[in-house]
Order: structure tokens, then sequence, then C-alpha cells
């Protein structure tokens, strides 16, 4: 680690099998907190390269508990976190309603880090349960259209990082790599990023693989549709810049999405959302990030996808698939 670091802090960079086993060090105990920490912080002052994130990604996937829900296509809807905005968990509810849809979903998350509350601590709040059993997971995913990966228990390697991170209390690399290592291996993804940096670094990485995905950065700012302003939108197949008005929507105050104080706070607004108490504002944006989700599963355009998303939430559909979740977590 010494001399990566040594290089590192002469603003050079390392390779993607460099980067790679430094992970795989990681996670066998072979290095200090303290040159853990110096590592992380880097990257905090600096770009992370392409090859450097690929890396990184590749030695999580290898070191993961893999899981194989591959019969049943299904996609995950997750945010970066690490912007700054502490809205509420809209990635989250947008799965539920996603899953409402008729959409199967593998949602990765884990606890907040930089943020209120991550889509960990609500689901927790909630009463639903973590595991990395398969055959409860493939039970999840096929009586409540969704199934939760608790990140920690499928990344071993993360556990001597963890600690850093929380004390830290602000993104790092790990951030990044959140929605790249779902390690359910979904064919079709929904990814939100923080910058307009790493929107770029994953658009090269995900065009050389064979998903579906739509990756999204809110020009102001936000890891998702925000509908506060404008977001680029980066899919296999185009590159766009969307507008509330692509919907018909108004935009948004920035204060309308906001998510709370607590993890408490944050379960509330949650449940609020999802039992159909939402206000419009609030539903129009679980609704533009859940009809991109669907939209990205069936091939159908972004307006349709918004349709069918807001039939799922005033249904009730959404809220059926959550507590058919928090039914199944008690078993």
């Amino acid at each position: 680690m010494k001399d990566i670091l040594n290089r590192l802090i002469n603003h050079e960079t390392i390779s993607s099998e460099e980067a790679k086993q430094v992970i795989v060090n990681i996670s066998n105990d072979m290095y200090n907190t303290s040159q853990i920490t110096c590592f992380l912080s880097v990257f905090m002052m600096r770009s992370i390269t392409i090859e450097e994130l690929k890396g990184f990604r590749d030695a999580l996937l290898e070191l993961c508990v893999p899981i194989n829900l591959k019969d049943f296509n299904a996609i995950d809807i997750v945010g970066t976190g690490g912007d700054g905005k502490n809205t509420f968990n809209i990635s989250t509810l947008s799965s539920f309603i996603t899953a409402g849809a008729g959409v199967k979903v593998s949602k990765h998350g884990n606890y907040g880090v930089s943020s209120t509350s991550g889509s960990s601590n609500v689901m927790e709040q909630l009463g639903v349960k973590f595991s990395n059993d398969e055959d409860f997971l493939k039970r999840c995913i096929d009586k409540a259209g969704i199934c939760i990966l608790h990140a920690p228990l499928f990344h071993p390697a993360m556990k001597n990082v963890a600690p850093i991170r929380k004390a830290l209390g602000v993104k790092t690399f790990f951030n990044m790599l959140g929605p790249m290592v779902n390690p359910s291996f979904p064919k079709n993804q929904m990814l939100g990023v923080f910058s307009l940096e790493l929107l770029r670094l994953y658009s090269f990485i995900y065009q050389n693989t064979d998903k579906n995905y739509n990756i999204i950065y809110a020009l102001d700012g936000y890891d998702e549709i925000s509908l506060t302003g404008k977001a680029k939108i980066v899919s296999n197949f185009t590159e766009k810049i969307f507008s509330p008005e692509d919907l018909g929507l108004p935009q948004i105050k920035q204060e309308a999405i906001f998510g709370g104080n607590t993890v408490d706070d944050a379960a509330k607004i949650f449940v609020n959302i999802i039992s159909g108490k939402g206000t419009e504002a609030q539903n129009n944006v679980v609704c533009a990030n859940a009809g991109l989700a669907i939209a990205t599963t069936n091939d159908i355009s972004h307006q349709k996808g918004f349709e069918i998303a807001k039939e799922s939430l005033v249904s009730g559909k959404a809220k059926t698939s959550l507590d058919k979740l928090i039914e199944l977590s008690k078993k």
C-alpha cells in the first residue's frame, strides 16, 4: 500500500488491475485503518479514472455473494447517493411502484452515509428483513415483485471499509460503486449519479455491457429525475436532455422533495406517499422515476411508463407490494 499511496500522492493514477488488488487486499485485512482512510481520501480530492473505477467494480463483483435471479428479468433502480440533497427515498419508492406495475425488481441498497436515511434505513424501519438466502429472496421477488439486497450481506469485502465510511460521513468512491455491484447481476438497470463526470464514466463502462440501462444526472445536482429542472439521461440507445414538460409536468421546488431530518421522518414520508397520501410533487417525482424504470425493462416510451407507474401508485398495487414484502419478512 505504501508504494500505491506514494504514487497517488504524486498525482499518478493506478491501473485497473492494481485498483482491483487494493480492494482484494482490503477484504483480506492487509491494511490498517489509517492506510484505508488515506486511500479513500485521495479520490475525494481528484477525479477517479475509468480504469480505476473498473478495477474497483471488478473486485467487488468477484468477491460478492452472488444471487441467481436470472429467471425474473429484474431491474435495479438505484442512485449513487452523495448528491447532498437529502431528498426522501425516491429510488426505493420508485422500486415498489415499478414492482406494483408487474416489473420485477432486485433492489440493491445500503444505509445512508452522506444523507439522513438510505434505502436500508427505511426498509429496516418498516420491518423488511435483510437476508442473503437465495430461496427467501426468490420468494420475495416472486410474491411481492421485489427483493431487497442489503449491500453488506453480499459484499464481505466492505466490512473493513464500512466503519471508516461511517466515521468520515462524506461520499467516497464507494458511493460511485454501489449501483454497479448488484450481486444478482440484473440485465436491466436505472442508475442515478451525483455528477456529470460520473455520468460520463458510467456511460463508458455500461456501453461495454449487455445490459438495458438508463443513467440519470439532474443538471442541478440530483442523482435521479428530480423535476426541479432538466436532467441528462444516457441509455444504451440514446443520449438526451429530459425536461419535466416532456411528461406534461410542472417544474417543482427543491423543498417539495425534502426527506426529513431523521430516519423516522423518512419512513413516515415513505409510508405516506406509498399509501396514496403524497403531495402532487412527491407523486410526480416517484412516478417519473418509476416510469423510466418500467420503460427501460419493457421497451416503451417514458410517457407510457409514467402512466403505468401512476396507476400502480393510485390503485394501491405499490402499497400491496410493500405489505407483501413486510409479511414475508415475518415468516
